[in-house]
């Protein structure tokens, strides 16, 4: 992992890629999250390939009856349906912005990855094996 760090005098600035994540989170058959953190913030990129589907490749991880995870993030190719347990249910795809929160499946649409960006600090307890 390289880190950059330039001091100026009124602040600092830390660059970090994706290209070497501080941590890798294998779903179960379909995908990854990769996490940068910068401190007790986290910069995560999910990886969601073709027929993913949280209650079957992130559920068996989570271990509970949906996604607990409240998501703040933006997409940046494919897409994904999002089901919640209240009932409400949304597409997004790429240039959306979303926040969706605790209680949910979803699932990717179509033949394409939906990859997409989570900044939300709870995102840094998803997909992690208990």
């Amino acid at each position: 992992m390289t880190t950059t760090t330039m001091q100026t005098k009124t602040a600092s600035a830390q660059r970090k890629s994706f290209k070497s994540p501080d941590e890798t989170r294998a779903f179960k058959g379909k995908g990854k999250l990769e996490l940068v953190k910068f401190g007790d913030t986290p910069f995560a990129r999910a990886t969601f390939e073709p027929g993913w589907r949280w209650s079957e490749n992130v559920k068996p991880i989570a271990q509970t009856d949906s996604c607990q995870t409240n998501h703040l993030g933006y997409v940046l190719e494919g897409r994904m349906h999002i089901k919640h347990n209240d009932g409400t249910e949304i597409d997004v795809g790429p240039g959306d912005a979303f926040v969706v929160a605790p209680g949910h499946d979803a699932w990717v649409v179509g033949n394409d990855a939906c990859i997409a960006l989570d900044v939300n600090p709870s995102i840094l307890a998803y997909a992690k094996p208990k």
